[in-house]
Formats: structure tokens, C-alpha cells, sequence
């Protein structure tokens, strides 16, 4: 029997689920209400409201990368030091927010910056103003950065843990200092998980809905808000798919230039 067949099951799995869905969306996006073939719902994304709405989603989820890699980076940098070998606690402390549903990690955020919430209640224990922090765009903000760090850790970790250590220590015993060390072995050889973690936080951060609905208070909208009421509220699924059809274009844009940073794929290996 060739191995081929037992790639069966998924190459059905992946039809029904990811290649079909992907041509209804396409069906949908390209036609009007009757069904005829018409490229006004594209036309109508140009709409400044709309482009508004998406260029809110890009510059958030971008600093939301950021703040993620600017964290993430030290932490995965000690988790996988050897002073950190024999000690997993902080570790499962990492992954224990990645055992819990994902609305109920958005609503503890939720109960926390709220205005009867602890950290204000701990600021007006000290004397000091309470801060408005719910209905803000730092809200979202920190939202995302609360649900997603973990996934710019953990291919940042996997990559530093597969690093060869005989490369740190032949640098070392070359004289370089721990600071050449860092930026001209380290760095570069975990540049992969970077890519990796990037990915990875970049793109659910950038159609995320339910944090910007539960954090934004309804304040403002992100392009994942505009996209789940065009189907669910507007029952114009049309647009919507229109608008799926944009980001699914954007998300492989930015996804192919991150593949020019890693050509040979090796970030793969970090998820």
C-alpha cells in the first residue's frame, strides 16, 4: 500500500474545511444578491470609513508585534538559558493562559482594567486618580498583547533550544565579548523563531474581533468587527466576503515577505 493513502483523510479534511470555504468566499465576494457577477463589492472597500477601519487594524496589530517581540525575546532568551534548565515553573506559567478559552483570557483582562477594576482599585488604595482605560484603543492593545505574547515566545524558545552551543562557545573562546556574542551569533541563528513568532502574533492580532468588541467597549471597530457584522448583523455576506477576500490578500503579502527573510522555511520548525 503506498503511503500516499493514509494522506487521504486530510486531503478530504483540508477540501471541506480550507478549499471550499476558501471558493465561497471567493463565489460570494465576486457576485451581487442575485448572483451576477460584479466587482462593486471590491469597489465599495475603497470607501475612506473602510480604509480607515484596516489602516486602525494594521498599525495596532503592528505595535501589538512589537510589544510581543520586545518581550518575548528576553523571556525566551532565559527560558532557554541554562540557569533555567532545572527550574520549568515560569515555564507552565507561559503556557497555562494557552489552556484557557480565549474569551475567558479577554474577560480576566476585562475585570482587571475596567473602572471598578483591580488595578484601579490598587491606584485610588495608594491615593492616587483612577485611569479610563476601557473604551480605549490601549485597551485593545493591551488585550492582544495579553493573549498573544505566548505565541512570540514559544517559536522564539524552540529556536534558541535547537541552537547548537559549541557555536556560542567557539565564539567565546575566540574572545569575543557576551555582546558580540549576543548580536552576531545568538541573534541571528534564532532569527527563524523570530519570523516564526512574528507570523504568528501578526495575523490573528490584525483580524481579531472579540477583544476590540469586549476591551473597545464599542468605541471604535476593527476590520474583524466590520467583517462579522456585514455577515451576522448586515446579512450582507457579499461585502463580507469582499472584505475577507482584501485581508486574506494582505495577510499573504505580508506572509511572503516574511518568507524573504527565512527563504529555506526553517522558521516552520518553531511551531
Amino acid at each position: 500500500m503506498k503511503r500516499s493513502v493514509f494522506a487521504g483523510p486530510y486531503v478530504v479534511w483540508m477540501v471541506l474545511s480550507t478549499i471550499a470555504p476558501l471558493l465561497f468566499v471567493v463565489y460570494f465576494a465576486l457576485t451581487s444578491a442575485s448572483g451576477a457577477f460584479t466587482l462593486n463589492n471590491l469597489v465599495k472597500f475603497v470607501d475612506p470609513i473602510y480604509l480607515g477601519v484596516l489602516w486602525r487594524s494594521l498599525y495596532l496589530a503592528f505595535y501589538c508585534t512589537v510589544i510581543c517581540l520586545v518581550i518575548g525575546y528576553p523571556a525566551a532568551y532565559f527560558l532557554a538559558s541554562k540557569d533555567f534548565s532545572k527550574n520549568q515553573a515560569l515555564f507552565v506559567l507561559i503556557l497555562l493562559p494557552m489552556w484557557m478559552n480565549f474569551l475567558l483570557r479577554t474577560y480576566a483582562m476585562m475585570s482587571m482594567i475596567e473602572d471598578t477594576g483591580m488595578i484601579n482599585n490598587l491606584l485610588k488604595w495608594m491615593g492616587l486618580e483612577p485611569l479610563e482605560m476601557i473604551g480605549t484603543e490601549g485597551a485593545v492593545l493591551m488585550g492582544m498583547v495579553y493573549n498573544f505574547v505566548p505565541f512570540m515566545i514559544l517559536p522564539i524558545h524552540t529556536s534558541l533550544k535547537k541552537m547548537d552551543n559549541r557555536i556560542i562557545e567557539a565564539a567565546e573562546d575566540l574572545g569575543a565579548p557576551p555582546a558580540q556574542v549576543f548580536y552576531r551569533v545568538v541573534m541571528p541563528l534564532s532569527l527563524p523563531g523570530v519570523i516564526s513568532g512574528i507570523t504568528m502574533v501578526f495575523m490573528p492580532a490584525v483580524t481579531t474581533f472579540a477583544i476590540s468588541r469586549l476591551l473597545g467597549s464599542g468605541n471604535f471597530f476593527l476590520f474583524g468587527d466590520i467583517i462579522e457584522r456585514q455577515f451576522l448583523e448586515a446579512n450582507d455576506w457579499n461585502f463580507g466576503s469582499a472584505l475577507s477576500l482584501v485581508m486574506m490578500a494582505l495577510i499573504l503579502i505580508s506572509m511572503s515577505l516574511l518568507n524573504k527573510a527565512d527563504p529555506k522555511q526553517e522558521g516552520s520548525g518553531a511551531y
